[in-house]
Order: structure tokens, then sequence, then C-alpha cells
């Protein structure tokens, strides 16, 4: 980001920087069930060109304890439009970030970019408790 202060920044940027994975507690401990969550307008910049890189990002998960709140994750997923990060990087931070947040029984990130430049890459990695 520029040389704003957090003062001048529209309300919706200072909620992306400030904003963090919360949970809450899930309603039905001991019943495994999937939440499949999509989150089609994922970007970031390649850390080599510069060029913008955008997915569609799914996260598939059998919660434990806690479920992660949706706005929060939301605000947590635009925080990558800016940063300079690798396909196969943005998918396994977002995995590990969603893990410590949550810690579910299993969880499965999905980074489906759009071609460019004639090259579709899909990213996928797990986790299991």
């Amino acid at each position: 980001m520029s040389n704003q202060s957090t003062a001048e920044m529209k309300y919706g940027e200072r909620e992306i920087i400030e904003g963090k994975l919360i949970t809450f507690p899930n309603p039905r401990i001991g019943r495994r069930y999937t939440i499949d969550i999509t989150l089609p307008e994922f970007t970031c910049k390649c850390p080599f060109s510069g060029y913008p890189d955008f997915a569609t990002i799914y996260i598939n998960y059998i919660p434990d304890q806690t479920v992660v709140e949706l706005k929060a994750l939301k605000l947590y997923i635009n925080s990558y439009r800016d940063r300079y990060i690798s396909h196969e990087e943005s998918a396994n931070q977002i995995l590990d970030d969603f893990v410590a947040a949550c810690n579910p029984l299993e969880a499965t990130v999905k980074a489906d970019f759009t071609p460019r430049g004639n090259v579709h890459t899909v990213v996928e990695v797990k986790h299991t408790k």
C-alpha cells in the first residue's frame, strides 16, 4: 500500500489491513460435517513480474471446536491483493493461517488460478489433525 496514513484510507481498506481470521464456537461439536466456502475474487501479484493473478479459492473443512467467521475470512482473503506471492505459497499460507485460526479436523484449500499466458494452475493443499 502507499504511504497513506490509516486515517486517510477508505473504511474498507482499513478493515482489510486491521482484519484477522476470527472464529466462533462450533454449534455441533462431535458431529462430523463439512463446510465448503468459495471465494471467487482472490487476487495477488506475481512475485517475479508484478502482474496481477486472479483465482477462485475453495476452502473445504470439517470443524472441530470452532468455525471461521465468514466476513473475517473475506477481509483476510482481500489482504492478498497487493501481496507479491506465488500460486504455491498463497495456497499454503492460506491453509496455514486457516488451520492456526480454527484448528479443524480436516481442511483443504484449492487455489484455481485464471489462465495467464496459456498456463492454468491449480494448487491444492490439505491438513489432517
